[in-house]
């Protein structure tokens, strides 16, 4: 039963994960790609969330990267909608170099969700 509910809860914050990326992750990465100095903020910003979970979340080696860093970007969601924050897409590639904390933070727990799946599904070398 344990691990169904682990199963169920790694699902669930694949999911979260899934639908940040679409609303802000595809557009944030692809702007980074094309605005080298954006690309470092985010590479920063994913920098200080790995380290957050790594070092600042009690027992977190029990619970995979997945579920910790979803909860964290809700934690974040939830706290910037109680503070009447909305997220707007910047609507062009310029705008993206303004982009305020909250949005560069949300695009590295993004960049740092991608580089979680790829680690899941690079090849072991074992066959």
């Amino acid at each position: 039963m344990k691990d169904l509910v682990s199963s169920w809860v790694e699902s669930s914050a694949r999911s979260t994960l899934s639908r940040l990326h679409q609303q802000i992750g595809v557009a944030g990465l692809t702007a980074a790609a094309a605005l080298p100095g954006l690309s470092a903020v985010f590479d920063q910003h994913s920098a200080a969330v790995r380290d957050i979970l790594a070092a600042g979340v009690e027992g977190s080696a029990a619970v995979a990267g997945v579920v910790l860093l979803a909860g964290y970007s809700r934690g974040l969601l939830d706290e910037a909608k109680a503070k009447g924050w909305t997220f707007r897409a910047p609507a062009d590639l310029s705008a993206w170099g303004t982009s305020d904390w909250l949005t560069a933070r949300l695009v590295g727990v993004c960049s740092l969700a991608a580089a979680m799946d790829d680690q899941r599904t690079r090849p072991t070398g074992n066959g």
